[in-house]
């Protein structure tokens, strides 16, 4: 299993499945990209995606959505928390997971 990741400065990296055939990493990666996307901007999966520019105009935290994403993505993680991470503009979010091979990762990802 493979999927793509955007680094800071824009380039793109593949992420695979791992030898032991861990797919936490490829999941965590998805993850971090649908929260990047914009509602309805994926051909494909139309459903996956926050609308980060109307929240930006109207400046309401697009947490309904979030909420949908991780509900969309929780069954590939042992537990799936993702909150809001207060007083930052525009909006981060940190994921807190636990994977099924029991890693912990925390990552802050910003929308």
């Amino acid at each position: 299993m493979r999927t793509y990741g955007r680094l800071p400065d824009g380039t793109w990296v593949q992420v695979s499945t791992s030898a032991t055939g861990d797919d936490s990493a490829v999941w965590l990666t998805t993850l971090a990209q649908t929260i990047k996307l914009l509602l309805g901007e994926s051909p494909t999966y139309g459903q996956y995606g926050i609308p980060a520019y109307q929240s930006v105009a109207t400046q309401v935290p697009p947490d309904f959505y979030v909420a949908q994403t991780q509900t969309q993505f929780s069954p590939y993680f042992a537990s799936l928390a993702i909150q809001r991470v207060p007083n930052v503009f525009p909006p981060a979010y940190r994921a807190k997971t636990v994977c099924f091979n029991g890693a912990v990762l925390d990552p802050v990802i910003a929308t």
